[in-house]
């Protein structure tokens, strides 16, 4: 039994048509469609696709965001997961502590099996995806970026017979000849050559382009359509071959999009508010916020009066959602006010002392898609951003089909989670799964006896709520069988805004 991971970087399960996506629809079917399927928090891809091949959440393997503040070394530093050659120097310098739980790659090595990885995102990503892959005599290919790439002699072959790896294409441009490499390379070089027991394939549309355009611009769809069209050269091959020796089909996305709305500026309403924020360690700064659409606030003086005081500017802004900081207690963190950052599993090392997603709301933006929210970069308004914990940031495509699993079109309700995918191919492989694992094995999509329905599974659902003064939030959350997902959060607060900050974002 062999597996293939194909993830589509940022599209939201309700793009999915018969007419934009008619290959996914394909497949759809002909095995089971996950229609309560979650990413985990933040809703990034440098945290969801480490919680692909670890099975666990942030707090677990440690990628906090897709950028962060590194505190181990003095002074701090910032790191920005999207680079490859960093993240290799911080592995090696950490004696292989970059990802602080066990990964696919290296479980399955140590079975004596092979992870092979084709991707189109960051070459920071795509190295995630297996960060070890050179240790390990692994293949992994970047459809753009020699530097994530692994080994050398196959992608000279790759290059000799499907074409030079394509350059990376302009900021803010559709990425659609990476999207081609990829698959030429599997169907053409990887599969033919290797056979690898596990393969991921991972297209890095339309996330870029959604950022760039809107969620459900005509040029993100043209995106789309372009992607499934190469899922359908996989399909084809599936159905002709790989089916019949065995290749399971995952189909995933790591996080979904909503629309930014109403630009604000945080630095000029921390500064507003007497700190003196940067966007990196630096004298002078007592504040770092880490840029990003999750909010992410690192503390020179981490003192409780210092956090006390950041978290109550905070949950006086209107733009402001739900607030996460180290836990007091199983609810409340350390800020009054806050959530404690271990009910959504960001309680690492090298967490921030204070997570915040901006407010988010269902307002229906101009391509008719729900979800909208506040915002902090330079875009002007319009445009999918995500991180956060709105239901449709949280919201991924889940799909499986092949001998291991039900099929013929069922659609599954019962919540489910990325980490959940690294265990039930480990599970299915006849491999132990490590207890670092979160996830759990997706019993309910298997074909066989172990099959469980929906009945036989625990499934309850929770509200939590905290506050401070007229802020007050809320959090969603339902376990299945011991494993907890988060279906989303909201928040309200005072309107104190800062003429500083509206100038700015005006």
């Amino acid at each position: 039994m062999k597996f293939l991971v194909v993830s589509f970087d940022g599209l939201r399960p309700d793009l999915l048509s018969r007419r934009l996506t008619p290959n996914i629809g394909r497949l759809q079917s002909l095995g089971m469609t996950l229609s309560r399927h979650r990413t985990v928090y933040p809703s990034e891809t440098r945290a969801a696709f480490p919680s692909l091949v670890t099975g666990a959440t942030s707090n677990i393997h440690g990628m906090v965001g897709n950028k962060f503040v590194d505190r181990a070394v003095v002074p701090n530093r910032y790191i920005d997961t999207a680079d490859a050659d960093l993240l290799r120097r911080l592995d090696l310098t950490s004696d292989g502590r970059l990802m602080t739980a066990p990964t696919l790659g290296e479980i399955l090595y140590r079975a004596g099996k092979s992870l092979a990885v084709l991707a189109t995102n960051t070459p920071g990503t795509t190295r995630l995806f297996n960060h070890k892959a050179e240790d390990l005599g692994h293949v992994r290919f970047s459809g753009h970026f020699r530097e994530a790439c692994t080994p050398d002699a196959l992608l000279a072959r790759i290059e000799a017979e499907v074409g030079a790896l394509p350059p990376a294409p302009e900021k803010g441009a559709p990425d659609f000849e990476g999207q081609v490499w990829i698959t030429s390379a599997f169907l053409d070089v990887v599969w033919p050559t290797i056979r690898p027991d596990v393969t991921i394939l991972s297209y890095g549309e339309p996330d870029t382009t959604s950022h760039f355009h809107g969620t459900a611009s005509a040029t993100t769809r043209s995106v789309i359509e372009l992607c499934d069209a190469q899922f359908g050269r996989i399909l084809d091959w599936w159905e002709a071959e790989g089916q019949s020796d065995g290749v399971q089909l995952v189909i995933l996305s790591d996080h979904g999009h909503i629309t930014a709305h109403t630009r604000v500026s945080v630095g000029c309403e921390l500064r507003s508010a007497g700190f003196n924020p940067g966007t990196a360690p630096a004298a002078g700064v007592d504040v770092v916020i880490v840029p990003g659409q999750v909010g992410a606030l690192y503390l020179a003086e981490r003192s409780p009066a210092n956090l006390d005081r950041l978290v109550e500017v905070l949950t006086e802004r209107p733009w402001c959602g739900p607030i996460f900081t180290a836990p007091r207690n199983t609810v409340e963190g350390l800020a009054a006010g806050s959530f404690a950052s271990s009910l959504v599993f960001a309680d690492h090392e090298r967490a921030p002392d204070v997570y915040f997603s901006f407010k988010a709301d269902d307002s229906i933006d101009a391509f008719e898609m729900s979800g909208g929210t506040f915002y902090d970069n330079d875009r002007v308004p319009g445009l999918g951003v995500h991180g956060g914990l709105h239901p449709k940031e949280l919201a991924a495509v889940g799909l499986a089909a092949g001998s291991a699993f039900r099929g013929d079109g069922l659609v599954s309700e019962v919540p489910s989670g990325i980490c959940d995918i690294a265990p039930t191919i480990l599970h299915l492989l006849g491999l132990a799964i490590p207890a670092s694992m979160t996830g759990r094995v997706l019993s309910e999509v298997l074909g066989n006896a172990e099959t469980a329905v929906a009945e036989d599974l625990r499934i309850e659902h929770e509200t939590l709520e905290t506050g401070l003064n007229a802020f007050r939030q809320e959090l969603r959350r339902v376990h299945v069988a011991g494993t907890i997902y988060l279906d989303g959060a909201t928040a309200a607060a005072t309107s104190i805004v800062s003429q500083e900050a509206l100038e700015v974002a005006e």
